[in-house]
């Protein structure tokens, strides 16, 4: 009979908010990536990375959800070609999820529980819910610019810097061709 893991996803937000749920462990990473964006009620349009995580929740090895290698002749995986199972075997093993890099979505990830797959059930499986999730839009972006953060009410004016002092005399003269 199939093995199925379980696992704790717990989002980092004030309140106590969380999903356990049932996966085969010959699923993909990117598969859990969407059973956890369903879970959530999240839309899934944002990019996202697992980290792998020990004890004390820091942050190691990343598997991103696309290859992010651009071919320069490294070995790179994305969440479509790992399965879980090649990298979680065991309880208590932890990975810390994060959608949408500018609203910074994260999630504790652990794995709770090894049994045996139910030939009536269709896995990825939500097996708990418990809170209720936030919209996906609610989280604040998290913006910075030259190492500030910057406020929405800051955004319009963040390219002022920019704007040069050019008038119409600097145009004068000028030919199609000392355009280019």
């Amino acid at each position: 009979m199939a093995n199925v893991y379980k696992f704790r996803v717990l989002l980092d937000t004030e309140g106590e908010i969380f999903r356990d749920i049932e996966i085969r462990p010959e699923n993909t990473f990117e598969q859990f990536h969407h059973a956890i964006l369903k879970a959530f009620d999240f839309e899934g349009k944002e990019i996202a990375s697992f980290y792998m995580s020990n004890d004390d929740w820091d942050k190691g090895q990343e598997l991103p959800l696309m290859d992010m290698n651009f071919g320069d002749g490294e070995e790179s995986h994305s969440m479509a070609g790992v399965k879980i199972g090649e990298l979680m075997r065991k309880n208590g093993q932890k990975m810390i999820y994060v959608y949408d890099f500018l609203r910074m979505w994260v999630f504790f990830v652990e794995m709770v529980g090894i049994s045996e797959a139910n030939p009536a059930m269709t896995y990825p499986n939500i097996a708990l819910a418990f809170g209720d999730a936030p919209e996906e839009s609610s989280k604040e972006m998290d913006l910075a610019f030259d190492g500030e953060d910057i406020d929405a009410e800051d955004e319009d004016d963040m390219f002022d810097d920019f704007e040069d002092d050019m008038d119409d005399e600097d145009f004068e003269g000028l030919t199609e061709r000392d355009e280019y």
